[in-house]
């Protein structure tokens, strides 16, 4: 059998190869440079609220509805627009995504009042519900099956990258030349890459059958637990996160070096993606048990090494490492239940992802009013324990055997897409601690008061 005749026809017959192609590899750099600019569009305003705040006239916790809109939206239409859109050929989805990104950043970088801006975050927050419904899936459609689990990795690291990368350049270009023509540069380099994205990725055809089950269902093979424990991990962990600036000047962190310790924390998280690669196929329960139980015990142990603020950063260090290695096995679960079509389960993380965000940051601004923000992390340390719960009870979501990446089928992988948006969804957590660079820190339940040690 001859290699290359075999791969060539698997990519244009939309089957996956037995071995990789330079079509491949571009195909998937292509996604990850795509997965880097989506992250940018999206965590780039928390940067620029208060300049853009200035220019628009609007106080800085009106600006902060910009990112709720986008959350929202992505929030609300990640499952029926997935479910809607599963027929048509990945390509056709992704290119209109990245369209759908360039019309978000002209709207916005043009727009002439608040109100603008707010509808091209709403168009951001629409082709972002898509785009995360395709991109990595797309990856694990154009490799051979032992690698999907690192094409998996290799995109979800252009999420981890934007974070880390992308905000913080487009943060200093904003305020070095105007948060204009900072937007406007995200939407020449997503129109670019759309038209790379149209003449170099082979194609995939979509779903020809998604189903969206029931509640039985869910619950019947698993997918429930996994949404749920999903939900609870992310409202834990952005209990502490979604007040992670005010925390760390609480610890003696000077407010000018924020975001330098955003960029380090974020760095740690990256490590946890890598080791997330390595065992995502080998031992995903294993890894996700100890990933959240090292969570949980770093929340317990931050109060007490707060007065250090190397005690605090190296705590908070190993949280977020571990917290890196989550978005990926909760992908892998989820797609493995096959309670539903693929693409339907990674809608449903998305959204229970969005939730818990949303619901920790309540939590969290609840917490500090109560016991202030040394003690905080007990709060999110107890919901991870419940995270960590439903995850050693249920055995159907997440099975003792682990799995090899041969068993996953070609349209079971599509379950992966939508899920990407739990990265995503960091949004309200870097806005409140890129805020506090300005002094103002605001959050879901008001403004939160920070104390500076002496």
């Amino acid at each position: 059998m001859s290699t290359n005749t075999t791969t060539t026809s698997a990519v244009s017959t939309n089957t996956r190869p037995i071995t990789v192609t330079s079509q491949s590899v571009v195909g998937i750099a292509v996604l990850g440079l795509a997965t880097f600019f989506a992250i940018t569009t999206e965590l780039m305003p928390v940067g620029l609220l208060g300049t853009m705040s200035a220019d628009l006239g609007v106080t800085e916790s009106t600006m902060g509805i910009v990112i709720t809109v986008y959350a929202a939206a992505v929030a609300i239409l990640a499952l029926p627009l997935t479910s809607f859109t599963a027929r048509l050929p990945r390509k056709t989805v992704l290119v209109a995504t990245l369209v759908g990104y360039t019309v978000s950043n002209v709207m916005i970088a043009l727009a002439p009042s608040f109100a603008v801006v707010c509808a091209g975050r709403v168009v951001g927050g629409i082709a972002h519900a898509l785009f995360f419904s395709v991109a990595s899936a797309y990856a694990t459609r154009i490799v051979p099956p032992r690698l999907a689990g690192r094409a998996i990795a290799f995109v979800y690291s252009g999420s981890s990258l934007g974070f880390v990368i992308g905000v913080p350049v487009a943060t200093w270009v904003g305020q070095s030349i105007g948060w204009r023509p900072a937007v406007g540069a995200v939407a020449v380099a997503a129109a670019v890459l759309a038209v790379v994205a149209l003449l170099f990725l082979p194609s995939v055809r979509g779903s020809s059958s998604p189903h969206i089950g029931s509640p039985k269902a869910w619950a019947r093979t698993g997918l429930l637990s996994v949404v749920i424990a999903d939900l609870l991990l992310f409202a834990g962990h952005y209990v502490v996160y979604t007040y992670i600036g005010p925390y760390a000047i609480d610890a003696g962190l000077d407010t000018h070096m924020v975001s330098g310790a955003l960029l380090v924390l974020g760095g740690t998280g990256v490590v946890g993606l890598w080791l997330a690669g390595m065992f995502v196929d080998k031992a995903p329960r294993q890894t996700l048990v100890v990933s959240v139980a090292v969570m949980a015990a770093a929340f317990a142990a931050l109060p007490f090494v707060h007065g250090s603020l190397i005690g605090t950063m190296v705590v908070a260090g190993v949280w977020m490492a571990a917290n890196g290695t989550t978005g990926t096995l909760f992908m892998a679960a989820a797609i493995r239940t096959g309670g539903v079509s693929p693409d339907i389960a990674g809608a449903l993380i998305n959204g229970a992802s969005n939730i818990g965000i949303a619901g920790g940051a309540a939590i969290g601004g609840q917490a500090l009013g109560v016991v202030g923000l040394q003690f905080m992390p007990f709060a999110g340390a107890v919901i991870l324990v419940g995270s960590l719960g439903v995850v050693l009870a249920a055995r159907r979501g997440f099975p003792v055997h682990s799995h090899t990446q041969e068993h996953l089928s070609t349209s079971s992988i599509e379950a992966i897409t939508s899920s990407l948006a739990v990265v995503t969804t960091s949004i309200p957590v870097v806005s409140r601690a890129i805020q506090t660079l300005t002094g103002s820190v605001a959050v879901a339940t008001g403004s939160v008061p920070t104390r500076r040690r002496g």
